[in-house]
């Protein structure tokens, strides 16, 4: 029994633990990758964003599929609000966790996108984890009338004040994007969907901007009930996540405009 007992711990100590001569070869490794691989862990690496003096911020990314318009625009929420060394990976982790939560009707799991219901349960956990001092973030899930653009919607006030919106609407079917500024009378919005060219000759699509926004939509379009380019579509339907750092949102005092 002792001798078991003796090579389970040797077993354990040794899947757990590294020697400090593993521990200095790895960091040894890890150096020589950096330049190839990306940044790594290591006292003797400093932060290059740190020396630089730069905000090092991800640019925005397109989805994969046809389907994840709702993790893709929830990950670029992240990636505008924060910089990618403040990012945890956890975050990242349950974003792609809870989304990608609806079956097909052939039952294949992902295949009809995210579901409101998911989207709620992601800001739920998102505002708890900003509650826990983990990450600087709020944000509210909003529905129905709520989700309009204009003077008094809450949309508007977000992007006017630090924040950002992820929203429901039409691109042929329901999809997400990502709200990020105004311009004039038109929303600054990143959209995940891939496109070299839109219907609608007014929608800009630009590619200048691209940790910031891809498109500059006229308000025009939003508030219509129908299922057109970029309309919110029926109000029983509309759905949208409003989130912030709160390190970075401003107060209404310190803006000067609001929304045209």
């Amino acid at each position: 029994y002792q001798y078991i007992i003796k090579n389970v711990f040797c077993k354990i100590n040794t899947c757990a633990f590294a020697t400090k001569k593993t521990i200095q070869k790895i960091a040894v490794q890890s150096k020589r990758r950096v330049v190839k691989y990306g940044r790594c862990e290591s006292e003797d690496l400093p932060d290059r964003t740190e020396k630089e003096g730069q905000k090092m911020k991800n640019p925005l990314r397109y989805q994969l599929t046809e389907y994840d318009c709702g993790p893709a625009s929830m990950l670029n929420a992240i990636s505008y609000l924060f910089e990618r060394k403040d990012i945890p990976p956890e975050v990242i982790r349950n974003i792609m966790l809870y989304c990608l939560d609806c079956h097909s009707k052939e039952g294949v799991p992902g295949k009809r996108g995210t579901s409101r219901a998911a989207m709620a349960f992601l800001c739920n956990w998102l505002n708890e984890y900003g509650e826990l001092g983990l990450l600087p973030i709020s944000g509210e899930h909003i529905i129905g009338n709520g989700v309009c653009i204009g003077t008094e919607s809450r949309i508007n006030y977000a992007l006017c004040h630090g924040g950002v919106a992820v929203v429901r609407l039409y691109l042929d079917e329901p999809h997400y994007v990502l709200m990020t500024g105004t311009e004039g009378d038109a929303i600054r919005m990143f959209d995940p969907y891939w496109l070299d060219h839109l219907p609608k000759e007014d929608i800009q699509i630009t590619e200048d901007h691209p940790r910031e926004y891809n498109r500059i939509v006229p308000v025009k379009y939003f508030n219509s009930e129908s299922t057109d380019v970029y309309a919110l579509g029926p109000k029983e339907e509309r759905e949208a996540v409003i989130l912030y750092n709160r390190r970075t949102k401003t107060e209404p005092e310190e803006v000067i405009e609001y929304f045209i």
